[in-house]
C-alpha cells in the first residue's frame, strides 16, 4: 500500500475557514493603505508645484509624484469598475461583474465542459491515479478489508431501515405467491414422498403417525370422555358407557403401541402399500391434482402467506442489524474475506486488473458523454441564480486585498516612469 503524502492546508480551505468579517476588515485595511499612498502622492504633488518646480530636484520629485498620483488614480478605476460604477457614475463598462454575471455564468461553464468534464482529460486523470492497483493494494490489507467490510453492511442495514416494510412484505408476497403458484403441487409431493420412500423413511413416517394419534388420545381423554357420553343412548347407565369407553380407550391405545413395536403388522403394511401407490397417483391423477391446486389457492389467498412474508423480513432486517454491528459476526467476517481475496486477486492478475481499468475507463466516457451539458448547465444556472450585488461583493472580499495592492503597485511604478520620462525629456531638451 502506497504511503499517504502529507498535504498542506490549500488556499481555498483557508479561505473557507476564515470567518467573512476579518475579510471584511483585512479588505478595508489594504483599501485605507492604498488610498493613503495615493493622497501622499498627491499632496506632494500639490505642495511641490505650489512652491515652484524650478530646481531639477524639484522637478523630478513633480514628475514623479504627477506619475505616481495618474497611476493610483488609473488603477483605483480599473480596481473599482470591476465590482462597482467608481463615484457612482453609470460609465460604460465599469461595475462588470454585476453587469457581465450571466455571460460569466456561461463562460465558465463552458470552460468547464471544456476543461473539466471532458472524456479524455478525466481519463487520463484515472489513469495516472493507477485507482485499479491502488484500490488492490488497499484492500489486500485484511484491515483495510475489515473496516471496508464494515462499512458496507452499515449501508446495507440503512438501506434495509430506509424501505419501507409495507411495500417490502408486498413484493416478498407477490414473489412468494408467483413462485408458488408456478408450481403443480401434487407432483411435486408425489416426487417427494419417492424420495422418502427411497430413502427407507416411511416406516418412520407410520410411527410418527401413530405415535401422533396415541398422544392425541392420552391429551384428550377427559374430551372424548365428554363426547362420547354425550353420544350414548339416554337410558345406558353411565357406570356402563364409561366402562365400555374405557375399555375402547384402553385397547385402541394398545393397539397403536402393537402397531408402533411390530415391524409386520398388517395395519403397517397396508400403509406402506397404499403409500407405494401414492406417487403415481399424485403424479398422474387428475382429481388430486386438482385438490392439490385448490389447497394452494386456499394458502395462497390466506393472510397466512402475507403474515409469513412479514415475519421473514422482520427478522432478516433483525438478523442484518446484528450482524453489522459485530466487528466479529459471521456476515462482516466472511465479507473482510471475499474483500481481501478479491484484492490479492486484483494485484496478482494484471489481465484482470486491466479489464477493469478499461470498465472505469469506458464508464467515465459514458457518464461524461450522456451528462457533461447537464453538468456545464448546473454550473452555468447556478451562478446565473445568484444576486449579483451580492456575488460582486464576495468576490471582492475574495479578490479585493490583492487588487488593493495592484493599486499601491499602480502608484510606485507610475512614479518610477514619471522619474524615467522626466529624465528623458531633460536629457533631450
Amino acid at each position: 500500500m502506497e504511503p499517504a503524502v502529507p498535504m498542506s492546508a490549500s488556499p481555498v480551505s483557508t479561505l473557507e475557514r476564515e470567518p467573512v468579517e476579518l475579510r471584511v476588515r483585512r479588505l478595508a485595511a489594504a483599501r485605507r493603505r492604498a488610498t493613503a499612498l495615493l493622497a501622499a502622492v498627491t499632496a506632494l504633488f500639490m505642495a511641490v508645484t505650489a512652491a515652484g518646480a524650478d530646481g531639477t530636484l524639484l522637478g523630478y520629485v513633480q514628475a514623479g509624484a504627477e506619475a505616481a498620483m495618474v497611476g493610483g488614480v488609473a488603477d483605483w478605476f480599473a480596481v473599482t469598475a470591476l465590482f462597482r460604477h467608481p463615484l457612482g457614475l453609470p460609465i460604460p463598462h465599469t461595475a462588470l461583474i454585476v453587469e457581465r454575471k450571466d455571460q460569466f455564468a456561461a463562460t465558465l461553464g463552458q470552460f468547464v465542459q471544456e476543461n473539466f468534464l471532458n472524456a479524455d482529460v478525466l481519463v487520463e486523470r484515472i489513469r495516472s491515479a493507477r485507482l485499479v492497483s491502488r484500490l488492490a493494494a488497499w484492500l489486500a490489507d485484511q484491515a483495510n478489508a475489515a473496516r471496508f467490510a464494515g462499512y458496507a453492511a452499515g449501508l446495507v442495514v440503512t438501506v434495509a431501515e430506509a424501505l419501507r416494510d409495507e411495500d417490502v412484505q408486498r413484493v416478498l408476497t407477490a414473489e412468494l405467491t408467483r413462485a408458488v403458484d408456478a408450481v403443480d403441487v401434487a407432483p411435486v409431493a408425489g416426487r417427494a414422498l419417492r424420495v422418502v420412500i427411497a430413502g427407507g423413511h416411511h416406516a418412520d413416517l407410520f410411527n410418527m403417525i401413530v405415535s401422533g394419534a396415541d398422544r392425541y388420545l392420552g391429551d384428550h381423554y377427559t374430551e372424548l370422555r365428554q363426547l362420547f357420553a354425550g353420544e350414548a343412548p339416554r337410558w345406558v347407565p353411565d357406570a356402563v358407557y364409561r366402562r365400555v369407553f374405557d375399555r375402547l380407550y384402553t385397547r385402541l391405545r394398545e393397539r397403536l403401541v402393537a402397531m408402533a413395536a411390530d415391524p409386520g403388522d398388517e395395519t403397517r403394511r397396508q400403509f406402506d402399500a397404499w403409500l407405494a401407490g401414492l406417487p403415481d397417483r399424485l403424479e398422474t391423477d387428475p382429481e388430486l391434482r386438482e385438490r392439490g391446486e385448490s389447497l394452494k389457492r386456499d394458502v395462497l389467498g390466506s393472510t397466512l402467506l402475507r403474515d409469513w412474508s412479514s415475519e421473514l423480513w422482520q427478522k432478516a432486517k433483525d438478523a442484518l442489524r446484528t450482524q453489522a454491528a459485530d466487528p466479529e459476526s459471521e456476515l462482516r467476517q466472511r465479507l473482510a474475506d471475499v474483500l481481501a481475496a478479491a484484492g490479492r486477486r486484483l494485484g496478482s492478475d494484471q489481465r484482470l486488473a486491466d479489464g477493469l481499468d478499461r470498465m472505469i475507463e469506458s464508464g467515465v466516457r459514458a457518464l461524461v458523454d450522456h451528462f457533461h451539458d447537464e453538468l456545464a448547465g448546473l454550473v452555468t444556472g447556478t451562478i446565473e441564480r445568484w444576486d449579483a450585488a451580492e456575488t460582486s461583493n464576495q468576490l471582492e472580499l475574495l479578490l479585493g486585498r490583492d487588487l488593493q495592492y495592484i493599486r499601491i503597485n499602480g502608484t510606485v511604478v507610475g512614479a518610477g516612469v514619471g522619474l524615467i520620462l522626466h529624465a528623458v525629456v531633460l536629457a533631450l531638451g
